[in-house]
């Protein structure tokens, strides 16, 4: 989809339609040589990638208030929506392989679309596509845990050491058979995160046992780690392992 915006037109065909599928900008103008040279690479990326991607373009003589908004200094001038928001962006011609790793970037791969179908045999085939997939590998082993099947779920989970909520699950699955530690697990999967770090937090703290301290440590980590840097929670309990730690 190749179409022309214009400022009426902008909020609706382009940020409203990037919370369905991306949406590139290609601000440009009449008299401005690099952009003749861009904007047939451009419709291309597109054509390439039949319906999940479409290009909007802006002349920017004919729109200044879009080019004032969205700070256009130099032409042309390439931003990605997606989710009603800029993405990505890039300024100057770029030959056809930059561009087509920006879009690329832009349109779910196979292993995306598994992941999101989240079933073992899409998680699997979705390893099998992209072995670096630590998002695919912890859903892979929270599916293989929840049915018991602890052994198997600690090996793919070992495939990934820089991930801090592989590690950090890793770790819980080594201590959930610790009675005093039940409760805290079991709040963390009603939601009650705080309670149950609290809880956590308060393990490390009493123990000796430096083994068992640094998988709670990292069983911690791990839920910190997916509840996000500005989470409330997160920023409370990141001070309070410190404090347990230190």
């Amino acid at each position: 989809m190749i179409f022309d915006a214009t400022e009426a037109t902008f909020e609706t065909e382009v940020v409203e339609r990037s919370k369905q599928l991306p949406v590139v900008v290609d601000f440009w103008a009449a008299w401005c040589g690099p952009c003749r040279q861009l904007t047939p690479v451009l419709e291309q990326a597109v054509r390439e990638r039949d319906g999940k991607v479409a290009l909007a373009k802006v002349d920017t003589d004919a729109n200044p208030r879009l080019s004032a908004a969205f700070r256009i200094q130099g032409i042309p001038a390439v931003k990605a929506f997606v989710d009603g928001r800029v993405a990505s962006e890039f300024t100057g011609a770029q030959p056809p392989a930059v561009v087509g790793r920006f879009f690329d970037a832009l349109v779910p791969s196979e292993a995306d679309a598994l992941v999101e179908a989240g079933g073992e045999a899409d998680l699997r085939r979705a390893l099998e596509l992209e072995p670096g997939r630590a998002d695919a590998g912890l859903a892979l082993a929270r599916l293989l845990g929840e049915r018991g099947e602890r052994d198997d779920a600690l090996a793919i989970l070992s495939e990934f050491p820089g991930s801090f909520a592989a590690e950090g699950y890793a770790a819980r699955l080594r201590l959930e058979d610790d009675a005093e530690l039940r409760d805290a697990f079991a709040a963390l999967d009603a939601g009650e995160q705080q309670r149950g770090l609290d809880a956590l937090i308060a393990a490390i703290a009493a123990t000796d046992d430096a083994t068992r301290r640094e998988d709670l440590r990292r069983a911690v980590v791990g839920v910190l780690d997916e509840l996000g840097v500005e989470h409330p929670v997160a920023r409370d309990s990141r001070r309070k392992l410190a404090g347990a730690l230190y």
